[in-house]
């Protein structure tokens, strides 16, 4: 019960953001005008009196879409620029903890567990610490404001580096040695054992990876200076007062693609952390 109505508090912010985009710019205005209201002097004003937040619209207006879709073509192309940042982030990122992984775990050292101490500081480190550092090697790379100063630091994040490893070595010592013993090679080992073993383990930490970099703020507003390349998660907070109505619709659209990446691969979400290693049937 305890569980259910913290699931529900959870939940209202998106019910109330999906039913309010079929709200009409007029009914948005006189329920939520006065949160958006500016003053003569152009700054915000008070509430005055209480908010009415309406979970039902008086009639269904399908103008909002209207307008994000067929209307204003920015809102979409910013949604791609979304997709071009964070898709290629997330490909390369598990190819890159793949290969890396697999060396933490297939082989130990003093020298290697020293890295992999230094990728876990790098991972506790929050974006606001690393940004600095990236722009100045943005900028020595003469990368900056292109696409590069976010897919680099993206696709070479420790992240998926330390939860792979850590995966890895649960596998089974025996079932790799025993591999070697009937001839595999390294290769494959890696490509034949570790990956299918690994399967629940990649698509989970594929999962975090584009929910995390899907919500990315920080690093495209400091290493992007043209606005024509910031994703929609950015252009989202500059949506101005006259536009309310059309936020709640363009937030629905950016919130499809991290629900339905959820949805499909829950299961392999919950078996990535829960696995223990080993070699199932």
């Amino acid at each position: 019960m305890f569980a259910a109505c913290f699931a529900v508090l959870f939940l209202m912010p998106i019910v109330l953001t999906v039913t309010n985009s079929f709200m009409s710019a007029s009914e948005i205005s006189a329920n939520y005008g006065q949160v958006f209201a500016t003053s003569d002097t152009g700054g915000k004003t008070y509430i005055a009196s209480k908010v009415n937040l309406k979970f039902i619209p008086d009639m269904v207006s399908f103008s909002q879409y209207i307008t994000v879709l067929f209307k204003s073509p920015e809102y979409l192309f910013k949604f791609w620029n979304s997709v071009i940042l964070v898709v290629p982030i997330v490909i390369f990122q598990l190819l890159v903890a793949a290969g890396a992984s697999y060396g933490f775990a297939r082989y130990r050292g003093r020298l290697k567990e020293i890295i992999f101490f230094v990728y876990i500081i790098l991972m506790l480190m929050p974006y606001q610490v690393t940004l600095v550092p990236n722009y100045l090697v943005s900028e020595w790379l003469n990368i900056l404001d292109t696409r590069w100063a976010i897919w680099l630091p993206g696709i070479f994040s420790p992240f998926a580096v330390f939860l792979l490893t850590k995966y890895m070595r649960r596998i089974p010592e025996s079932v790799m040695e025993a591999a070697q013993i009937d001839g595999a090679g390294e290769w494959q080992i890696f490509k034949s054992i570790c990956m299918p073993l690994c399967k629940g383990s990649l698509c989970s930490v594929a999962i975090l990876i584009f929910i995390d970099y899907w919500n990315m703020v920080e690093q495209p507003l400091i290493l992007l200076s043209d606005t024509e390349m910031h994703p929609l998660s950015v252009f989202l907070s500059k949506i101005n007062e006259g536009e309310v109505g059309l936020a709640f619709a363009v937030a629905t659209i950016y919130m499809v693609p991290p629900i339905l990446v959820f949805l499909y691969g829950e299961d392999y979400l919950v078996e990535g952390i829960t696995y223990q290693g080993g070699i199932k049937g």
